[in-house]
């Protein structure tokens, strides 16, 4: 069985879990490490007992490097316990600094995989900053193995003009993890809820104060034909009025966290549209990314509303399903939704649910070729081990 240190930036972010399911399905055994930004330890995850590597804030790049620096000297003594891995996953440029401590600890011959889900908007500065934060990714980076990340845009607008690595890139989608195979002649009938209100789910991580602002407008605007569902974490860093903002509007509520996968079928199910926009980081990451959301709400049969000139936008555009809006305004919103009936949803709907499953969802077998990809980079060091002896 191949083992895995898997060292994280948050080990409570929901997608680590997933992550760390994928591997399992594919027959890994896993060692998960990392920091944290709950008070306390996580006292498991999928069955895992973590290993601790203390709190980091978020938005806080300052706390973090501290936290990363205190965490490299005290490493090697928490991670002497654990067996020795053959392959070492660092999940973000943080961690891939911790994965280099780590193969130290370990020995030289351990092969490491750098995966980053998001290019952060430091690393994309100009000035001083950016060039030192490049530099220093590149370098950590010089000898590892694989480069796993989940959009083409991050290849071609970031890894591939900047020259950050030289390994070969694994793309892996922020898919839908499905422990069954999606049967292809799933059921077609329409479930949403009835309408009007019309029902807009944004579900995940929370960050986009400008989304947020934009819905309640267009609601508001709308006078009560739409609501906005939110569910998930929201990053109070970004808005600390959060709570009250949502409250404050009448056709915007809050519904809290869910569990992923448990509760994802019945909260898209819940609603008709999924909102698959964010200005977190306009011009850069934003607009690069593939979120999970896209690949949820339409696993699950809601019509995603994207940006045309985005990533996501284009690859709905290449689907052919979703509604695009050509501008981030209310009337753009009114343009593209606000005459929304009974006869245009269902069309937009249906052409969800025609879509291969597959296209928003990995199964076993996908986690099955994964792990062999990763257990081939573990034999190739192993044959060059073998001739070096020779």
């Amino acid at each position: 069985m191949l083992h895995v240190l898997y060292l994280v930036h948050d080990v409570s972010d929901p997608a680590v879990r997933r992550r760390v399911k994928m591997l399992r399905a594919g027959g890994a055994g896993i060692t998960l490490a990392g920091f944290r930004r709950t008070s306390s330890p996580i006292a498991e995850v999928e069955g895992l007992e973590p290993v601790d590597l203390g709190p980091t804030r978020d938005g806080r790049f300052a706390q973090r490097l501290g936290a990363v620096a205190k965490a490299a000297m005290s490493i090697g003594a928490k991670l002497g316990v654990v067996p020795r891995p053959d392959l070492i996953i660092a999940r973000n440029l943080e961690m891939l600094a911790l994965a280099r401590r780590a193969k130290q600890v370990f020995g030289a011959s351990v092969p490491i995989v750098y995966e980053c889900l998001d290019i952060h908007r430091l690393v994309l500065r100009n000035d001083l900053i950016g060039r030192l934060l490049r530099g220093a990714e590149r370098h950590l980076a010089r000898d590892v193995k694989l480069l796993v990340t989940s959009s083409p845009a991050f290849i071609a607008n970031y890894f591939k003009p900047f020259g950050q690595i030289a390994a070969p890139v694994e793309l892996i989608e922020n898919k839908y993890f499905d422990t069954m195979p999606v049967p292809a002649d799933r059921r077609r009938e329409d479930d949403s809820p009835v309408a009007p209100p019309w029902r807009i789910g944004w579900f995940g991580a929370l960050r986009c104060r400008r989304s947020l602002e934009l819905l309640a407008e267009f609601t508001r605007r709308q006078n009560g034909r739409f609501e906005v569902v939110l569910r998930g974490r929201p990053a109070l860093s970004e808005f600390p009025d959060f709570h009250a903002f949502v409250e404050a509007e009448p056709w915007l509520c809050f519904g809290g966290p869910y569990r992923n996968p448990e509760d994802m079928a019945a909260i898209y199910r819940e609603v008709h549209f999924s909102w698959a926009i964010d200005f977190f980081e306009q011009g850069q990451n934003s607009e690069w990314l593939l979120p999970n959301r896209l690949y949820e709400g339409c696993r699950f049969g809601a019509v995603p509303v994207s940006m045309a000139s985005t990533e996501t936008g284009r690859f709905l555009e290449r689907q052919d399903i979703g509604v695009l809006l050509a501008e981030a305004t209310p009337e753009g919103l009114d343009t593209a939704l606000g005459r929304m009936g009974q006869d245009r949803f269902g069309k937009l709907k249906s052409r969800v649910l025609a879509r291969n499953p597959r296209t928003w969802s990995y199964d076993r077998s996908d986690c099955l070729a994964f792990v062999d990809k990763l257990r081939g980079l573990t034999s190739v060091r192993g044959t060059f081990a073998t001739e070096a002896l020779a």
